[in-house]
């Protein structure tokens, strides 16, 4: 055999090999994320707060329908606390997963489910950016989410507004 194509059937080999290595990286990295999601979801159905508000970075930033960014720890806490407060059970499952190249950020998207406690059901989508900090852990570091459901009319005009006839 020439030397050429013993050379280039030992690169293409190497080569292989390398992909396959990436792809079995990335493949642990979606899964550590999207199992990552799902224990978030379970402690939110369980309601415990302290477990929730934990799986977000120090410095994540959640963007609620109709509602201003929440961009602290704190706010985060009351949002949760709001959000325990009025519905009776959550859950959401994660459809997809991108991971950076870097393997450092995974986005998801997903779609959940509520059912409130006055009986009504809410199911819309999110999508959350995660970050792998320093210690290895994953981290929520973006969190924005919407109802699939037809938005409310307002009941009564908006300070400013004018009333047409």
């Amino acid at each position: 055999m020439k030397p050429e194509v013993l050379f280039l059937s030992a690169y293409i080999a190497l080569l292989s090999f390398a992909f396959l290595d990436t792809a079995a990286a990335d493949s642990k990295l979606e899964k550590a994320v999207r199992d990552a999601d799902a224990e978030w979801s379970k402690v939110a159905a369980a309601k415990d707060l302290d477990k929730t508000v934990a799986f977000y970075a120090d410095d994540a930033v959640v963007l609620p329908p109709n509602q201003p960014a929440v961009t602290n720890k704190d706010g985060i806490r009351n949002l949760w606390k709001g959000f325990f407060d009025t519905f009776i059970d959550i859950s959401w499952k994660t459809t997809r997963v991108e991971v950076a190249k870097s393997g450092d950020m995974a986005v998801l998207t997903g779609a959940y489910e509520m059912t409130m406690k006055d009986g009504s059901k809410d199911k819309g989508k999110y999508c959350e950016v995660w970050e792998k900090k320093a210690d290895g852990k994953w981290k929520v570091g973006m969190d924005m989410f919407s109802s699939d459901l037809p938005a409310q009319p307002a009941s009564s005009p908006g300070p400013g507004a004018v009333e047409r006839k």
